[in-house]
């Protein structure tokens, strides 16, 4: 028997956090403030019963999409952002400066 897991990332632009969902339920969120154009990345988190699942990178990539998309750039506060960003190079194009 074979189960099928599915994750899904949502904007909550109104509470400044991107969402991420394992089957419906909430596990984590990358939380930012946003100043003249920038979205400062200021916290991600997954909860602990959901670790090791890659679902932070998961999280992180889909934010960062959707920010490039919408046309801001990116501050990382966060240093789980920070270190994704530098693992990953084709997002420090995001960097303000």
């Amino acid at each position: 028997m074979t189960v099928t897991v599915t994750n899904r990332i949502e904007h909550q632009p109104e509470q400044r956090t991107f969402e991420i969902y394992v089957d419906d339920v909430l596990a984590g969120h990358a939380d930012y403030t946003q100043t003249d154009g920038v979205r400062d990345f200021d916290h991600t988190v997954v909860s602990p019963e959901f670790g090791g699942q890659g679902l932070a990178g998961q999280l992180v990539t889909a934010a960062l999409d959707a920010t490039r998309a919408e046309g801001f750039k990116i501050a990382t506060s966060c240093s789980y952002v920070e270190k994704f960003v530098g693992k990953n190079t084709e997002y420090q194009d995001l960097l303000a400066a």
